[in-house]
């Protein structure tokens, strides 16, 4: 009897001991992601969760893609799956079209935005018109995806911002993200997504870390379309931008909290649908709107934003009239001294934000 009451007990510290390690355990780290490898992750895992999906476009295959975005892919889902193409983006993009409408989902990279002016037609007339003309019988999920805006040193012809032209067109969403997590998720949606999508990265943001947190690592990590972040909090001005410019905005927060200024920075992460409400709410806090954005300023994303807020609850919370930070108006020029003159830095928004706030 005295052994088994033993044996009980041992049995029940053992038990104990399983439950103590277990509410101590330590949550998995967040781990470092690059904005490439969360795109590769991305396409990776619609790639195997869905067989319509493919991927098509020059050099993605066999080189890993130019931005080796897709790397890897070829080797594992083959020459039917992943699609080396002539240079020719009005053809390719018209197949990728055509194999939507036949109900395949398509992913077509273009190098770079600037060169989708090649398929234009294929986008606006093709791709993002007919779901509503079909009255909805004909989905077109079709994601248009690559590098878009300024680089580094590459002049005009490869530094054009296409936000603003893409989310001017009824039909389309336009999704512009900023982290590794932005990437992952919002790739993941357009991909899954009976609209076309036009998905615009930023080749300098390729390279850069993140921190991912344990849920954007799941496979079943999305993120819906149509819904800003506020990455940072703050109660003095709203800062408003997307892709690259959220980096250089949280930058300049941090710079002007020293001298007591409280900056709250919003991600858009898509620029169509917009959303409004979450800069509404916003402004109806902080009371001064700036926005940022690397495109040019006529008709520009900021001017959307500020036209939005003119005609909505918002406008009589501000105390001051609302500033947009851009590009310059002019083709980006190849100097690097011109270049970076022509696209907002840090000491424009602080400049902004002093100058709307009055210090």
């Amino acid at each position: 009897m005295a052994s088994l009451r033993c044996f009980l007990r041992s049995g029940k510290n053992a038990v104990s001991a399983v439950l103590r390690r277990e509410f101590h355990r330590t949550p998995p780290a967040a781990v470092q992601v690059t904005v490439r490898d969360a795109l590769n992750q991305a396409m990776d895992e619609e790639l195997e969760r869905d067989e319509r999906v493919f991927l098509l476009g020059e050099e993605v295959a066999q080189y890993d893609g130019a931005y080796k975005i897709s790397r890897g892919l070829w080797k594992k889902y083959g020459d039917k799956r992943i699609i080396d193409t002539p240079i020719t983006e009005m053809g390719f993009a018209g197949i990728a079209v055509g194999a939507a409408m036949a109900g395949l989902r398509p992913i077509c990279e273009f190098m770079t935005f600037n060169f989708s002016m090649q398929a234009i037609d294929q986008v606006i007339n093709s791709a993002a018109k007919t779901y509503y003309m079909s009255a909805g019988l004909q989905p077109i999920p079709i994601v248009f995806r690559g590098p878009n805006g300024a680089s580094a040193g590459v002049a005009a012809q490869h530094s054009q911002c296409f936000a603003a032209w893409y989310s001017h067109c009824p039909g389309l969403k336009v999704v512009s993200p900023w982290s590794a997590e932005d990437a992952k998720g919002l790739l993941k949606s357009a991909i899954r997504d009976d609209n076309p999508v036009v998905f615009l990265e930023n080749e300098l943001m390729y390279g850069v870390p993140f921190e991912m947190s344990e849920e954007a690592q799941s496979k079943d990590f999305i993120i819906p379309i149509g819904k800003a972040k506020i990455e940072r909090q703050g109660n003095h001005v709203t800062l408003v931008s997307h892709s690259r410019m959220v980096s250089l905005c949280l930058d300049a927060a941090a710079v002007l909290a020293k001298e007591g200024i409280e900056c709250e920075v919003i991600n858009m992460r898509t620029i169509r649908p917009l959303d409004a409400e979450a800069i509404e709410t916003s402004i109806m806090k902080t009371n001064h709107l700036i926005t940022v954005e690397g495109g040019w300023p006529q008709f520009g994303v900021g001017a959307e934003i500020l036209g939005r807020i003119m005609e909505g609850p918002a406008f009589n919370y501000l105390d001051a009239p609302a500033v947009r930070v851009t590009g310059v108006d002019i083709p980006m020029p190849y100097a690097k001294i011109l270049e970076d003159n022509s696209i907002p830095q840090i000491k424009d928004i602080i400049f902004s934000v002093k100058k709307t706030l009055n210090v």
